[in-house]
């Protein structure tokens, strides 16, 4: 069973986000084994510098390597990265196990996004859209098209 983990900057504070993303833990727990692991986002001044942003991506960054699986796909959720269809995330995800991967990473910044040397690192750089969402819906919406691609995959009738 492959092991998927999200790596995310910030807590869900909201109730209706830890509802939704313990709803499609449950769902994917039938695909793969899950694990979400939360790290503390940088505190920053409501007008932050510059240098300021620099350093909270750079102290969220040293987190996040700590927290990294060895070995696997390290996936970074950015507004940068490629835009794909839930089809072919799906695929994309099928390639990964094909070729062996057997831990798919994925990272999702906080409100300063993710530090470029972290991005650097990634195996593949994923956009939802070009738009921006709070963190907090991103992983529900990433968890959302996880279990999507594994529906996809196995040939059910969930993706219409």
């Amino acid at each position: 069973m492959q092991k998927v983990s999200v790596i995310c900057v910030g807590k869900l504070k909201e109730k209706f986000y830890a509802q939704a993303t313990a709803e499609y833990a449950k769902r994917l727990s039938r695909f793969c084994k899950l694990e979400i692991l939360e790290l503390p986002e940088s505190r920053l001044s409501d007008s932050p510098s510059p240098a300021e942003i620099s350093q909270a991506l750079a102290a969220e960054a040293a987190l996040i390597e700590a927290k990294l699986p060895k070995g696997g796909a390290l996936i970074a959720m950015c507004i940068e990265g490629e835009e794909l269809s839930s089809p072919q995330l799906a695929e994309k995800m099928r390639q990964f196990a094909l070729s062996g991967v057997s831990n798919l990473t994925f990272l999702i910044g906080g409100s300063v996004g993710l530090s470029p040397a972290i991005k650097a690192q990634a195996d593949f750089r994923l956009s939802m859209s070009p738009m921006t969402f709070p963190h907090h819906l991103a992983r529900v919406m990433l968890l959302e098209q996880i279990y999507r691609a594994y529906q996809i995959n196995a040939g059910t009738k969930y993706h219409k």
